[in-house]
């Protein structure tokens, strides 16, 4: 076993981080800083793993054993608490300069542990394009124990610059077979459901454990999924719309409202509430005002952003919907994402033309285009639903 084991249906990335980490295995043996290479571009839709491979290979670079997965240095990275990995995650809307510098400070620190210094960075395409010129410097030159890993959708996400430097890892959607035989065999899910979310997931493992062990994900589904057949007029648009972007709402206000009520509570403590003293309390809190503003405004950007992710997985259910209904038009012999509402494909396939199934689909990404360009999700939304009405 080895932490590439993890990885589903990736035997070709396999091969090459693999190969990857036995040679920089060969660099620390042999004493030099040179012959490595020092930035990586791990790229692929979203569900193909991108961190996963990324974590992986960062075990096994620290690994002796080039990622035995049931060792200490292995153990501690894949549960993110090794001194020499430093993941990065940009919480809003993007990843500012100034945290970049910040990064690039701390990954020029030796490892503490004899080996590589490694900077993992999740959705790196979320670098403004200040942070991204900063990135590509210390890119263009790492310190010789330093390696980058950077994530991202496609290569074209990023700075042709900063991709030019780095090997770029392709990954891809795992296969709906392999989906469920990973639920099946890690998460002991039945057969039949494990092949129901997989193949609702289209390759998304996460995505596809989440359907399989989760009630709650399977019920926001179904509701997406009825919108096509609820929009009967204009009024039923415009509820419709407004129930989705009320639910992303709510996703964004529970997902967040613990972590900053308790980041808050830290950081006035930080900055002296409730100290005892003389003038001390007023003082230190007055003092912290605008780290407390920065804290707020780092909280909105992430609630904007959860709240625009869950739209788009909306929308992204809405795309595989009616792109079944476009396959049952041609008579394609594919996998239907949704097999289990074949009737209601069936229904809107044989009530519409290809040609109209297509501007469905185009109007789905227009507003996806539009979620992205900071357009109001009320009015995007709204335009989508009149746009999908028979």
């Amino acid at each position: 076993m080895t932490v590439f084991d993890d990885l589903v249906g990736q035997a070709q990335a396999t091969a090459v981080l693999s190969r990857a980490a036995a040679a920089a295995g060969e660099v620390v043996k042999g004493g030099r800083g040179t012959g490595m290479t020092h930035a990586w571009l791990f790229t692929g839709p979203p569900g193909s793993g991108r961190e996963e491979a990324a974590r992986a290979f960062a075990a096994s670079l620290m690994c002796p054993d080039g990622g035995c997965g049931h060792c200490d240095q292995c153990h501690q990275v894949l549960i993110g608490s090794h001194p020499d990995l430093e993941a990065v995650r940009p919480q809003g809307l993007s990843y500012s300069v100034k945290q970049t510098r910040e990064l690039i400070l701390r990954a020029a620190g030796a490892p503490t542990q004899g080996r590589w210094r490694v900077i993992l960075f999740e959705d790196a395409d979320r670098a403004t394009e200040s942070a991204a010129n900063a990135l590509l410097k210390a890119i263009e030159e790492p310190p010789p124990r330093t390696v980058w890993l950077l994530c991202a959708p496609a290569p074209d996400d990023l700075m042709i610059t900063i991709r030019s430097r780095c090997r770029v890892v392709n990954l891809t959607n795992p296969g709906t077979e392999a989906v469920a035989h990973v639920l099946a065999t890690r998460d002991n899910v039945p057969w039949e459901t494990a092949t129901f979310a997989a193949r609702a997931a289209q390759g998304h493992v996460s995505r596809a454990r989440a359907l399989a062990l989760d009630e709650d994900v399977r019920r926001r589904r179904e509701a997406v999924l009825s919108i096509p057949r609820s929009l009967t007029g204009v009024g039923e648009c415009v509820f419709a719309a407004e129930r989705l972007v009320k639910t992303a709402e709510e996703e964004a206000a529970a997902a967040t409202a613990l972590l900053n009520e308790s980041e808050t509570s830290d950081l006035r403590k930080l900055y002296g509430e409730g100290s005892t003293g003389k003038g001390l309390n007023r003082g230190l809190v007055r003092g912290g005002a605008g780290a407390l503003k920065e804290l707020e405004d780092r909280q909105k950007s992430r609630a904007t952003r959860i709240k625009r992710d869950s739209l788009d997985s909306a929308l992204l259910e809405l795309v595989s919907f009616y792109r079944d209904v476009l396959a049952m038009q041609f008579g394609a012999g594919v996998e239907l994402a949704n097999d289990d509402i074949r009737f209601d494909l069936d229904q809107l396939a044989r009530a519409s033309t290809p040609e109209e199934t297509v501007r469905r689909i185009d109007a789905i990404m227009q507003c996806r285009e539009r979620l992205g360009a900071n357009v109001n999700p009320q009015i995007a939304v709204e335009a989508m639903m009149l746009a999908l009405r028979p």
